[in-house]
């Protein structure tokens, strides 16, 4: 028999729905649009995130960010994200990652495993904040944007080095977008071991794959396995990080962060699609929907970003993302000529 809901206890739900519902449809808005932009454009590589980022900040440079928006942006940057997060997990199997065999699965994971650690470590060399740095790095190292915004929820960056950490790694992983395949025959290199560089070290999914095609479709399949490995090490790779900032290392004294529990629901739903048991519809339904919940929770993180603030933090967070990605590009070249 259901409880029923007495007025009293609804009346602070309601009132939360309507608080934060302007600021949410604001956000699911501009993910709309860069959605629609990037699909009217025909472009796959024009990530719809990086879009509402930029149409985020743009509209709060203009106009700024009203009282009555916040909630709603709030929301967004945070549940709205790590329900996509989750949702994601539906996306990989562990039949489609067993398949590209273990030498395979080894490289993804050296790829995260040295990329993320090398990176906040030259970002202390260079003296970028410990927070952009692990965000810089994680997104190097694992899945782009998606990475970035799932680990800020332990790194507790400011919202201006999510927006740099995001800029950086659109602007490396569209330049290895172009830049991989005029390389690969002056490489001489394999259509299975082109394909095993790209997913191994290419930012974005998208992006992996965009590269491993103009490698044929021995090279498109390689790539795309071995780059949802590294979206799987999205989630070991933030409880990692979450318990290294609770154990206070990354700074000075204790530092509090939260367990991050979607990490394990990302788990949990990618245990549940390897059941085969998943509906083909609930899968590309995750598809669709994934990049929207993305793209609004990044948009209202544009929102809440000051531009001032971000032309502040200089040029070495950039000189710090094109090394993470010098180093993780050579170490996914060596790791593919070693294993073909």
């Amino acid at each position: 028999m259901a409880v029923p809901v007495s007025p009293a206890s609804a009346a602070p739900l309601a009132a939360r729905a309507v608080a934060i519902a302007p600021g949410l449809a604001l956000s699911v808005l501009l993910a709309l649009l860069a959605i629609r932009l990037r699909d009217a454009s025909g472009l796959a590589a024009l990530n719809p995130v990086v879009v509402a980022l930029v149409g985020g900040i743009a509209l709060r440079s203009a106009w700024g960010l009203p009282a009555w928006l916040r909630p709603g942006t709030a929301f967004a940057v945070r549940p709205v994200l790590r329900a996509a997060i989750v949702l994601l997990g539906l996306q990989v199997t562990a039949a489609q990652l067993l398949s590209v065999g273990a030498g395979a699965l080894g490289l993804a994971f050296a790829s995260v495993a040295l990329t993320v650690p090398f990176t906040i470590w030259l970002g202390g060399v260079l003296r970028v904040s410990t927070p952009l740095a692990q965000l810089i790095g994680t997104g190097t190292g694992i899945c782009g944007a998606s990475a970035i915004v799932a680990a800020n929820q332990v790194a507790r960056g400011r919202q201006e080095d999510v927006a740099y950490a995001l800029a950086i790694i659109t602007l490396c992983g569209t330049a290895a977008l172009v830049i991989y395949p005029a390389l690969a025959p002056l490489l001489g290199l394999s259509p299975r071991a082109y394909g095993l560089w790209a997913g191994a070290s290419i930012h974005e999914v998208v992006q992996a794959v965009g590269a491993a095609a103009a490698g044929g479709p021995v090279a498109v399949e390689i790539g795309t396995i071995t780059k949802l490995a590294r979206v799987v090490m999205l989630a070991p790779a933030v409880l990692a990080l979450g318990a290294w900032v609770r154990r206070g290392k990354a700074g000075g004294g204790e530092v509090k962060a939260p367990m991050p529990w979607f990490a394990f629901g990302f788990l949990a739903m990618v245990a549940v699609a390897s059941t085969g048991l998943v509906p083909p519809a609930v899968t590309g339904g995750s598809r669709v929907l994934v990049p929207l919940l993305l793209a609004a929770s990044v948009a209202a993180l544009g929102l809440n970003t000051d531009i001032r603030v971000l032309h502040a933090q200089g040029l070495r967070p950039l000189l710090l993302g094109l090394a993470s990605w010098l180093f993780v590009a050579l170490l996914g070249l060596a790791g593919a000529l070693l294993l073909v």
